[in-house]
């Protein structure tokens, strides 16, 4: 993925989604484009129109932090899209030092698969930036048993626009690949240089359009905590808050636990679900029939 090509389509998409009414300026009619015009940008973040016009076409070369930070507040960037829009400022400076992080193991250290396993009760998931489920729970197994269909370490962004069993899984499929997409854009900003990520993105685009649709919106997301609501075959409706750990001594890995509310349909469905997964993992210990 070129950089400068991402700077200059996603400074151009925040600029095409406002209007002038949204931040306080007259209209003077009809547009030949939508959304504002780079002279308005230039005069909301405090800077020439040429300058922001040579922003704008990727030539981001010495810009300071500052001037990003008046271009943020001028496209009202939140704040996924201000850091992405750091980082891809960041990956254009390769001279600049990148910042420090701890360097990522291979594989999974036993240490944090017993820590899946710990979690009993809640289903808990290892995954990348690139959406790959790299470890889980035997709960968590049970829960996305469709992704692991055929598959040891599956990748929920295939699963999404690749399987149709994933409208079944998510009643808010829509809302669940924006956000999947919006994680990927992200994590490509932060690493240009993944090729396993640029391959992921090449082939989701070459076998979805809906995929190529949303990604050519440019939208970015952090992928934290939330809700996701869920309809399991076996044991129907759930609505699960998700949140986000950090594994610290590995870059970029994540553990996500999904738990109910006390008390609600959903945490009796996912105890039914433990007593199944129980009932899988004792039956797969179990010395085979004579």
């Amino acid at each position: 993925m070129d950089t400068r090509t991402e700077i200059r389509e996603f400074l151009t998409s925040r600029r095409a989604r406002l209007k002038a009414a949204d931040v306080g300026l007259p209209d003077y009619g009809a547009r030949r484009v939508p959304g504002l015009r780079r002279e308005e940008v230039a005069v909301l973040a405090g800077v020439s129109v040429p300058y922001y016009t040579r922003l704008e076409r990727g030539d981001v070369a010495g810009v300071s932090d500052s001037v990003l930070d008046a271009l943020a507040r001028a496209l009202r960037l939140d704040d996924a899209e201000r850091a992405h829009l750091s980082d891809l400022a960041r990956a254009t400076q390769p001279l600049a030092p990148p910042p420090r992080r701890r360097r990522g193991r291979q594989g999974v250290r036993p240490a944090v698969q017993q820590i899946l396993d710990a979690l009993t009760g809640v289903p808990a998931i290892l995954t990348n930036p690139r959406q790959d489920f790299l470890a889980a729970n035997a709960l968590a197994r049970t829960l996305f048993a469709d992704l692991y269909d055929g598959h040891e370490r599956p990748n929920s962004a295939r699963f999404i626009f690749l399987d149709a069993r994933a409208r079944e899984l998510y009643p808010d499929w829509a809302s669940v690949a924006r956000d999947v997409v919006g994680a990927l854009r992200s994590a490509a900003g932060r690493t240009p240089g993944d090729r396993a990520l640029s391959d992921l993105v090449g082939e989701l685009s070459t076998r979805s359009e809906e995929f190529r649709q949303y990604w050519a919106r440019h939208d970015v997301r952090f992928h934290v905590s939330g809700v996701k609501r869920l309809h399991h075959p076996q044991v129907g409706d759930m609505e699960l808050r998700y949140e986000g750990l950090d594994v610290v001594s590995d870059t970029d890995l994540v553990i996500y636990a999904y738990t109910a509310e006390a008390g609600s349909r959903s945490a009796a469905a996912l105890a039914l679900l433990g007593s199944l997964a129980a009932t899988e993992a004792a039956e797969s210990r179990s010395p085979a029939a004579p």
